[in-house]
């Protein structure tokens, strides 16, 4: 009898290793076929990704095109492993995963990072983006960017690059919007930052904070009357069915960024570390073109489903809300920034 309850304990302790081991953001696992120098297997890296949408959307096609091609320029020394639909938490705590590296990377909404650096929130105002060429040409052009993306280092992350994430719109439950008027004393779920809490206010509405995942049911139950998105995410996550009337206000286009844990990309080495930003900015490409599709086919599956989308005068709001813009350009860094978004869309 002693003798089991030893080798339980011993099972116990081993299942344990290996779920500590599970948890890590940069395991390893064997590549089949891949060499090393000497000609022994290589061990591949496996970067967890955390993603708060579902296998279909374009930035998770992107990714999944972007592991391939990592792994084969790698020799195997790397491998992407995808998690979507928010499997490994919302948006903020996978930030918090990354920056530990219990996760290597999470793929999260704009809005979030001015909570690390203030600086971001420019990238986050209303209106500041022209087009979807004009925000790429922006968020990838390192001369612009660098400097930003490398400031939360000293914070456990990176910003390896940015992705397009449409244009955001508001929709909700009981009506259409037009103007500010129409949308007093509606309860909108944002991105949690200060400056998507300022801007709703100006819209109108009553901004509310609230994870991706809980949207449908707060919706349901009255919790909330909208929210405020792209029409991929209106479609994809079935809001259509339960919040109709979708408005084309066009308030944002912040950009997706893919953060990753500092040490781990710190410790690639150079040649890697230029393998996985070639490939990336490859990746950002493909999903800024498959974008265009995918925004036609989730507009008629809404539509299908019930969606009724209206045009706006989006000069009322864009006036509205530029006290926000005032508000946030309070740094000399955040003006000189805002200018040179700008005058790329000239």
């Amino acid at each position: 009898m002693r003798l089991s309850i030893k080798k339980f304990a011993m099972l116990g302790l081993f299942l344990l290793m290996i779920m500590a081991l599970a948890a890590c953001g940069g395991e390893e696992s064997p590549t089949s076929g891949a060499k090393g120098d000497a000609g022994t297997d290589v061990k591949a890296q496996v970067l967890k990704v955390a993603f708060n949408q579902p296998e279909t959307h374009p930035q998770y096609k992107a990714m999944v095109e972007f592991g391939e091609k990592l792994k084969e320029r790698t020799g195997g020394a790397y491998e992407i492993e995808m998690f979507p639909n928010e499997l490994l938490g919302a948006q903020r705590e996978t930030i918090e995963l990354a920056q530990t590296g219990t996760i290597a990377m999470s793929i999260v909404a704009g809005g979030l990072l001015e909570n690390f650096n203030e600086d971001f929130a420019v990238f986050n105002l209303p209106y500041v983006f022209e087009s979807a060429q004009h925000q790429m040409s922006v968020l990838n052009d390192q001369e612009i960017v660098g400097d930003l993306y490398a400031s939360l280092k000293d914070q456990g992350l990176f910003v390896a690059g940015a992705f397009h994430s449409g244009v955001r719109n508001v929709y909700n439950s009981k009506k259409p919007i037009n103007t500010p008027e129409d949308l007093k004393g509606m309860k909108i779920r944002i991105i949690e930052s200060d400056t998507n809490i300022q801007m709703m206010d100006l819209m109108g509405g009553v901004g509310t904070p609230m994870g991706q995942g809980e949207v449908y049911t707060a919706i349901q139950s009255g919790v909330i009357d909208g929210g405020e998105n792209n029409e991929l995410i209106f479609s994809d996550l079935k809001h259509s069915e339960i919040s109709p009337y979708y408005s084309y206000t066009k308030h944002l286009m912040f950009p997706d960024y893919l953060l990753i844990n500092s040490k781990l990309f710190d410790g690639m080495s150079k040649e890697h570390q230029e393998i996985f930003q070639e490939e990336l900015q490859v990746a950002i490409e493909q999903e800024v073109k498959m974008w265009d599709e995918d925004v036609k086919k989730a507009t008629a599956d809404a539509e299908a489903a019930g969606a009724i989308f209206n045009d706006v005068d989006t000069n009322i709001f864009r006036e509205a809300t530029k006290p926000v813009i005032e508000a946030k350009l309070s740094s000399d860094n955040a003006k000189a920034l805002y200018e040179k978004v700008r005058s790329a869309a000239k």
